[in-house]
């Protein structure tokens, strides 16, 4: 590959994940708004059931990106924030529903919302599924404090022909409690997602996979062809420590 093709592929990645656009939403009030509390009453509900996580974003630390995979069939996605970080977060009746859209990234398996935040609260995911609501757990912005690390530095072994193994830093930020890992295409066609406990991952070897969120098997990698790879390293609150992301040629 030549290096003017690679420098626009490592921009486009970069770009797919933690780009500011023009429509991101900047005066929300959410002191009068519907709580959590009022949208669940009578309703049968699942907490824990959306995964999500958010991340400050890579070229400007006010704005954070709230990632969250949504289920087929899923409904009614809504997204919930509290005034403050000094709160009781498992207080439902704390969170403020914010009309507010996301995006899809990844041809839709992973979708983000995008907005500022001048000081550090807590946020739900919620949607409609089966009947039921299904609810994120809690996840803690921490812009503020403690942003978001992006960086490049990932080792690729490719010893297995067709099965890149990727390494990175082991907790790097501190406060690690687990890591997502997402291999795509060039154009962000996704190829798998995938949770580990370890900070390595082996492309396809399921081995020392917690959760596997592919939505099917996946393609057989092509010699000779570009690949993108990004793993989160999440907290425990759910706040994304650092990004690690690399452009690779399958050999």
């Amino acid at each position: 590959m030549n290096a003017i093709k690679t420098i626009v592929y490592i921009i486009s990645f970069f770009t797919i994940v933690s780009c500011v656009s023009d429509d991101v939403t900047t005066d929300i009030n959410v002191i009068n708004a519907t709580t959590l509390s009022e949208v669940i009453e009578n309703r049968t509900i699942e907490t824990g059931a959306v995964i999500a996580c958010a991340a400050s974003d890579a070229s400007n630390s006010a704005i954070v990106n709230v990632y969250y995979y949504l289920e087929a069939g899923a409904t009614n996605i809504q997204f919930f924030e509290t005034n403050t970080a000094a709160i009781d977060k498992d207080d439902f009746s704390n969170y403020r529903k914010l009309d507010i859209n996301s995006e899809p990234l990844f041809e839709g398996f992973i979708q983000q919302f995008k907005r500022p935040f001048g000081q550090e609260q807590w946020v739900i995911v919620a949607y409609e599924l089966d009947g039921e609501v299904k609810i994120s757990n809690p996840i803690r912005t921490k812009n503020i404090t403690k942003a978001t690390v992006w960086s490049e530095e990932v080792e690729i072994s490719q010893q297995d022909s067709k099965m890149p193994k990727f390494t990175w830093e082991h907790n790097a930020n501190g406060d690690n409690a687990i890591y997502f890992q997402v291999v795509s295409t060039v154009d962000n066609g996704l190829l798998s997602g995938t949770y580990t406990y370890e900070n390595q991952f082996q492309y396809y070897n399921t081995s020392n996979v917690v959760l596997n969120i592919t939505p099917e098997n996946p393609l057989t990698l092509t010699i000779g062809n570009s690949y993108q790879f990004l793993v989160m390293d999440v907290s425990e609150d759910n706040w994304v420590n650092t990004v690690f992301q690399s452009i690779f040629i399958v050999e």
